[in-house]
C-alpha cells in the first residue's frame, strides 16, 4: 500500500495534504482498492459547508457505494470536475488527480484528529 509521508489521514481512509489553510481530501491507495474498480463520484457543492464526520460524497464501485466523510470541518472551497468524467482517476492517481475537494479551514486545533502515516498504517495494518 502506498502511504505518502508528506500527508495526514482519517481513520475513515481520507487523506489529507494541507496547504495553509487550506486541506485537500481524496480516498487512500488502501480505500480505492478496497472499492475497486470506481465507476462514478459524486462531486461536492462549492460553498457548501463540511463538517468532520459528515458525508462530502459518494463513490460508486464494481463492488459497492461508499461514502466519503470530511475529515475536518470547514467550507468546500473547491472540487475536481474532472472527476465527473473521469472517476477511474480515483482508482490510478489517488493521491494526485484523483484528488476530491478542497476544504478552507479555520484553525490547526482542526487537524489533530488526522493521523500520521504511523498511525494510519497501524490503522489499515490491524
Amino acid at each position: 500500500m502506498n502511504i505518502p509521508d508528506n500527508l495526514l489521514y482519517s481513520a475513515d481512509h481520507e487523506w489529507v495534504r494541507i496547504e495553509g489553510n487550506k486541506a485537500v481530501i481524496g480516498v487512500t491507495d488502501y480505500a480505492q482498492d478496497a472499492l475497486g474498480d470506481v465507476v462514478y463520484v459524486d462531486i461536492p457543492n462549492v460553498g457548501a459547508n463540511a463538517s468532520s464526520g459528515d458525508t462530502v460524497s459518494e463513490v460508486e464501485s464494481t463492488k459497492s457505494v461508499s461514502d466519503i466523510f470530511a475529515p475536518l470541518s470547514g467550507t468546500i472551497v473547491e472540487v475536481n470536475q474532472d472527476l465527473a468524467n473521469a472517476p477511474e482517476l480515483l482508482n490510478v492517481d489517488p493521491y494526485g488527480e484523483g484528488w476530491i475537494c478542497v476544504i478552507e479551514f479555520a484553525g490547526a486545533s482542526l487537524t489533530e484528529d488526522l493521523l500520521t502515516p504511523e498511525q494510519y498504517r497501524e490503522v489499515i495494518e490491524s
